[in-house]
């Protein structure tokens, strides 16, 4: 064999590896966010089955002034399972068959993606299988959303250096963002949109502000309402942010990077305006710094959906690392 002929097929072999390679990497799962494709037949989804579905996933999502889906269903009988419809981050497959089974499939068509299979040899034992397991699958579908928003913001993030000097935490946000207002222990970013803005809000308060033997969810509501009457105002006079008294704040406790931290979710409006929307609060107890580091967004758009402008703003916070 000469050298030209060698040459060829190693440029061949090279190819053809890189090539095979390449088919077999899984496909880029697709889709908008909060969208969930359920693959079930017409008669079970037109039934008690599909009433409980939507009763579950399309239920309103806590802490938006008016009703949105928690998530946007897309519904396709069994025999159409192929296709862009497989391309889904979030699937969920119900049939009824020989077996009770609830399993979930992490990549299994593209990637990033959750595959829900729900069987049951009956519409009794596919209701049961439902009702055990939608929290769950609710808390791997968002934290899935989640992890997609961030992914998103990487790809064109704003300078956050302001941030990290100022609060010695480092955080992920989309180069859309502006910084309006700076001030000692307080930051105020906002980034414009057809319908009107979002807003991210970064402040620290003395540790003690908060106490843990009294009535939490008051005490952070006294805090935000400070802030309000400090930094965030209305055009007109007397126009100051406040805690809309109409819509009971929803309260928790989750961890933002370890650390102990207090989620409040409700309503925001401007006090002698009209101007109102949802906010989600989280307060993080940084005993390191002995201070409590407060991160807030909230949104203002009368005239579009702001369940997905909020989970944008949940997933810039949740980015969040504490610098030592």
């Amino acid at each position: 064999m000469n050298k030209t002929h060698f040459l060829f097929l190693l440029i061949s072999i090279v190819f053809f590896s890189c090539a095979k390679k390449k088919d077999n990497l899984p496909r880029k799962a697709s889709g908008k966010i909060n969208t969930i494709s359920v693959i079930i037949d017409d008669q079970l989804w037109n039934g008690e089955i599909g009433d409980s579905i939507r009763n579950k996933f399309a239920s309103p999502v806590i802490g938006l002034p008016q009703e949105e889906p928690l998530f946007t269903i897309n519904q396709y009988p069994v025999k159409l399972m192929e296709g862009f419809m497989t391309d889904s981050r979030t699937i969920i497959v119900v049939k009824k068959e020989d077996k009770n089974k609830f399993e979930i499939k992490k990549d299994q068509y593209a990637s990033p993606q959750n595959v829900f299979h729900i069987s049951g040899k009956t519409g009794a034992e596919i209701l049961k299988i439902i009702e055990k397991n939608f929290s769950k699958i609710i808390q791997i579908i968002k934290e899935t959303e989640i992890a997609e928003n961030q992914r998103i913001i990487k790809q064109s993030p704003l300078n956050t250096n302001a941030i990290t000097n100022a609060f010695h935490i480092s955080l992920n946000a989309p180069s859309g963002y502006l910084y309006v207002l700076k001030k000692d222990n307080f930051l105020w970013l906002k980034k414009e949109i057809v319908s009107g803005n979002t807003s991210l809000l970064i402040y620290q308060v003395p540790i003690n502000s908060i106490k843990k033997d009294s009535n939490l969810i008051s005490n952070i509501i006294k805090m935000r309402d400070s802030i309000g009457e400090l930094y965030i105002r209305g055009t007109e006079p007397d126009t100051r942010m406040i805690t809309e008294e109409g819509y009971a704040p929803y309260f928790s406790k989750t961890k933002l990077d370890g650390k102990e931290t207090y989620e409040t979710k409700g309503t925001w409006a401007l006090k002698n305006d009209f101007m109102a929307g949802p906010f989600i609060n989280y307060a993080i107890v940084d005993e390191d710094h002995n201070r409590i580091l407060v991160l807030e967004g909230f949104c203002y758009s009368p005239s579009r959906e702001e369940r997905d402008l909020m989970l944008e703003l949940e997933s810039i916070i949740k980015s969040i690392k504490l610098l030592k």
